[in-house]
């Protein structure tokens, strides 16, 4: 039959062949699949009025006895399935067949009383969605939205498919086409927001290889995904944060406005669950086991040290609640998380420094054992590590976290001791004086403590007796003197009481200061360790060591009555023996001419006249240092408040055009 009597008669010849597909005879049944895979071949397009009675046949076909006629049938509907005949309708302009088809799709397939025919209609659709031609790619998205909105749920099996596509069409070239996906998509989500078979656990792996997107309108597309499933009750997406956490805080440096507000929405949300969960044991225990901290603070420790501001303030700000609430689940991390937050403490942004120290303080005062997961070693490292830092305030609190693990670790410090001591030595030439003195607070402590320095330590016993120990007593003056209580250690090593006595005695109103009590207080529980028994066995002989009496004495005239360091020095000092003392050693030991150093005291060639000048001399340029500083801050405060009174207009115009220059809230911190 000729291709155009064909064309003419095929009304006539189809519902023939398609009544053959029912015959028991299985040659039959392969025989109408060939002649009507011919005839549609030839017709094409026009066979879309017996479209669902060929649909019908075919999924009856599907499940043929004879596999012969189940692969004729195969190729049967690969020609006549759904994008095939639309875009042959496409491809001559004709819409008014394709609203056709779309309607028959809707209605006779949609409703059709055979499951098959919904399971089977919707695959071939989404298949259309990747065609060349944008206008098939317009009407796929029209014919399963009409189909998605009459089966609802039932669609939930291909949500895979269709997730992937609207992922594609989100950043489609043709506006029509980026339309018809928003308008899809949405009903895709709240078919999903009310079905109870939507995997979560199936989507995550979806979400989570697309988040690293670049393209606006996919990670818009995105977003939208998140902040919809975080929504519905059943659903729990703060479980998953781990896996879209970096691609979120990725999307708060994008060059788009709308999308670092919706990425910045999205985190403010998480966050505010976080926040928001119940601080009973049972539910916070519920909740760590839900929620993967530990990857959480790995994401949130790499974005803290991003070049973005936002994106940086909002990292730490997460490392904050993270820490307040993860508590000891994060102690493992802490060295990460520490490592992080040192350089932010010298932020050239006020809020980041603000919330970068509350963190600090807050991972110093959680007392973790190594047995928790607390890496001594770690910690160690990153501190030494940021002493090297260009900035004074990030170098202080690295010799505060230096200080804080000799005090609750010490013997894991010291055995790590040839790691840090070189880099303490290079710290004292360091151009900041608060940094010169937390370094050799550091090390007076290392000296007084650590076993290794035992053969130094007795070689400064005998300062005033042999020539090594004098130069080595020397060598250590000059640098301990930047601290008082240095001194007064180095001196009780050295047994030099007298000198102690007077360092003691020249000391201020202004040298008394929390730093010295703390310090003092860390020197008198010292004094009780073995380090210390010969000194104390010196006490027995209070009429030949009377400097070190006094000197004892002076110390606890220095510390508050109510405090351990006080009560411990206190009992200490009951203890030595009450007989009297020799008369002259009394009078000369007391007398108003020694209040100060005898400037002709000398012992083994030291002049310790001279000496305690040296330390007076160092002690006032670190008040005045300490004033010049204080003054400085003050006048800069007074300044600024002044210029903003005088000229508030001035300073609102210019805040303005600050704000006008960058991107909404980079400045203010509100907002993306």
């Amino acid at each position: 039959m000729g291709k155009r009597l064909l064309l003419e008669r095929h009304t006539q010849i189809i519902p023939p062949v398609i009544n053959s597909f029912s015959d028991q005879d299985s040659r039959v049944r392969y025989y109408a699949c060939e002649a009507l895979y011919n005839i549609a071949k030839i017709v094409r397009g026009e066979s879309i009025i017996h479209f669902n009675d060929i649909f019908d046949a075919l999924c009856k076909l599907s499940a043929d006895s004879d596999p012969n006629v189940q692969n004729a049938a195969h190729l049967l509907d690969r020609l006549v399935k759904v994008e095939g005949i639309v875009k042959q309708l496409t491809s001559v302009g004709d819409h008014d067949k394709i609203s056709g088809l779309i309607k028959l799709l809707a209605n006779d397939f949609a409703y059709s009383p055979q499951v098959n025919n919904r399971k089977q209609i919707i695959p071939p659709v989404i298949n259309s969605f990747s065609d060349q031609d944008s206008r098939v790619r317009y009407y796929a998205c029209e014919a399963l939205y009409n189909i998605a909105k009459i089966v609802r749920g039932e669609s939930i099996i291909h949500f895979n498919d269709i997730f992937d596509a609207l992922c594609k069409l989100s950043a489609d070239s043709d506006p029509n086409v980026q339309n018809a996906a928003h308008l899809l998509d949405r009903l895709v989500k709240d078919i999903v927001s009310e079905s109870d078979q939507f995997s979560v656990e199936e989507f995550i792996p979806m979400l989570r290889e697309r988040m690293n997107v670049l393209n606006p309108h996919v990670r818009q597309f995105l977003v939208g995904w998140i902040t919809v499933l975080d929504s519905v009750p059943d659903i729990d997406m703060l479980g998953f944060l781990p896996d879209f956490l970096d691609g979120l805080f990725n999307m708060l440096s994008d060059p788009s406005r709308d999308i670092r507000q919706q990425a910045d929405s999205a985190l403010s949300e998480f966050l505010q669950e976080i926040q928001n969960s119940p601080v009973s044991c049972e539910t916070l225990l519920l909740l760590l086991k839900s929620v993967d901290y530990g990857r959480m603070a790995e994401i949130l420790v790499l974005r803290a040290s991003s070049p973005d501001d936002f994106t940086r303030w909002t990292a730490i700000t997460w490392i904050n609640e993270l820490v307040k609430l993860g508590g000891y689940e994060l102690v493992p991390y802490y060295a990460d998380i520490l490592g992080a937050i040192l350089p932010c403490l010298a932020d050239k942004e006020e809020k980041i420094r603000v919330v970068a120290s509350e963190i600090n303080d807050e991972l110093r005062a959680i007392k973790a054992e190594p047995s928790q997961g607390f890496k001594v070693g770690a910690i160690l490292s990153i501190a030494k590590r940021q002493l090297s830092s260009e900035y004074e305030a990030t170098r202080i609190e690295s010799l505060h976290w230096i200080s804080a693990l000799l005090d609750g670790h010490r013997l894991e410090v010291l055995s790590s001791l040839n790691d840090i001591f070189e880099t303490l030595l290079k710290a004292l030439s360091d151009p900041s004086d608060q940094v010169v003195l937390l370094v050799l607070e550091a090390l007076n402590l290392i000296l007084l403590t650590s076993s290794e320095l035992t053969g130094l330590r007795d070689l400064l016993k005998l300062s005033l007796y042999n020539a090594a120990g004098k130069d080595f007593f020397l060598s250590l003056y000059a640098s301990w003197s930047h601290s008082s209580i240095a001194i007064i250690s180095l001196c009780f090593l050295a047994q030099a009481y007298q000198h102690a006595s007077s360092v003691v005695q020249s000391l201020t109103e202004e040298d008394i200061n929390v730093r010295f009590l703390v310090q003092l207080d860390k020197l008198i529980h010292l004094l009780e360790t073995p380090i210390f028994a010969y000194l104390r066995l010196q006490l027995l002989e209070p009429g030949r060591y009377i400097w070190l009496l006094k000197a004892l004495y002076g110390l606890l005239m220095l510390l508050p009555q109510q405090s351990a360091a006080f009560k411990i020095l206190r009992t200490r000092l009951k203890t030595v023996p009450s007989y009297s003392f020799k008369r002259e050693q009394t009078t000369h030991a007391l007398s108003d001419n020694n209040v100060n150093e005898d400037p002709r005291y000398l012992h083994n060639g030291i002049d310790f006249a001279s000496w305690l000048q040296r330390f007076e001399q160092m002690q006032k340029q670190h008040r005045v240092h300490l004033k010049s500083q204080t003054l400085s801050h003050n006048s800069s405060i007074s300044s600024k408040d002044v210029k903003d009174v005088q000229n508030p207009e001035e300073n609102n115009e210019a805040s303005n055009v600050a704000v006008l220059s960058r991107p909404l809230s980079r400045m203010s911190f509100k907002g993306p």
